[in-house]
């Protein structure tokens, strides 16, 4: 992809998953590369596997500093460090959905925030945004992970129709389950509905590289996703009534035997 190579790409929450798989296929296309991840040693790890700069830490403090380490721009940022903040919503402390919004949403907005304005001046930026089919639909059993990334999914939008004509290019990643550690800690519940049909990271880094090729905005490594999202909009409470199906299976087998 000739747009790619020489481009400097920012990837968070790349120590592993999606995000490693996201900058290794960057780093195949000729991209210069910024690694980021909470875990060091992970962050570490990718980058020197790659022949990145290694940014440890907060995605939302780290900006400016890969800006500088890839020579003063940044031409991709995908924002894909995500927490899934699972559990009751009325039960679990509010720090669980303080974190939950700040780390999926209000990291995409301060990374914007430092990046638009060159963007504009340049006439070119792409941000990309790994928001979850969750983002699209829902997920049982995490209300924090759910509302969260409907908001991220919002924000993805709103930088679109509002930017596009002025160079900024977005993309949305809406994956259901994918095999990283996220699925692994998602429970009972979220194995249940997300497991059988789970795709490697690969799969999703392959499903963004053609939708920059596209210039399409909606990422959907599950195709099927896009006929989910279709009942949603045209019957929502048919829909509503499925999902609900599925919340009242898992209530049974997690009760166990009478």
């Amino acid at each position: 992809m000739s747009q790619l190579r020489g481009a400097a790409v920012v990837v968070t929450g790349a120590g592993g998953g999606i995000g490693a798989a996201l900058a290794r296929r960057f780093a195949a296309e000729g991209a210069r590369l910024v690694v980021n991840d909470a875990d060091a040693d992970k962050a570490r790890a990718v980058a020197a596997e790659l022949d990145a700069t290694a940014l440890p830490g907060d995605a939302s403090t780290i900006v400016a500093a890969a800006r500088d380490a890839l020579g003063g721009t940044v031409d991709v940022y995908c924002a894909n460090a995500g927490i899934a903040a699972a559990g009751d919503p009325f039960t679990e402390d509010e720090d669980v959905w303080s974190t939950a919004w700040d780390v999926n949403l209000m990291a995409h907005v301060r990374a914007v925030r430092t990046l638009l304005p060159d963007w504009l001046e340049r006439g070119e930026g792409r941000f990309v945004s790994t928001v979850s089919a969750a983002g699209l639909l829902a997920m049982l059993g995490a209300a924090p992970y759910t509302v969260s990334k409907h908001a991220a999914y919002s924000f993805a939008e709103w930088l679109s129709l509002t930017y596009r004509h002025r160079g900024v290019k977005v993309h949305a990643i809406c994956p259901q389950g994918v095999r990283t550690n996220m699925l692994t800690e998602a429970g009972e519940l979220g194995q249940m509905v997300l497991a059988p049909s789970a795709i490697e990271p690969e799969a999703v880094a392959d499903a963004l590289m053609a939708a920059i090729t596209a210039d399409r905005f909606l990422v959907l490594p599950h195709p099927e996703v896009a006929g989910y999202y279709r009942a949603r909009a045209t019957d929502p409470d048919a829909w509503l009534d499925g999902m609900n199906g599925v919340q009242q299976v898992w209530e049974k087998r997690s009760a166990g035997p009478v």
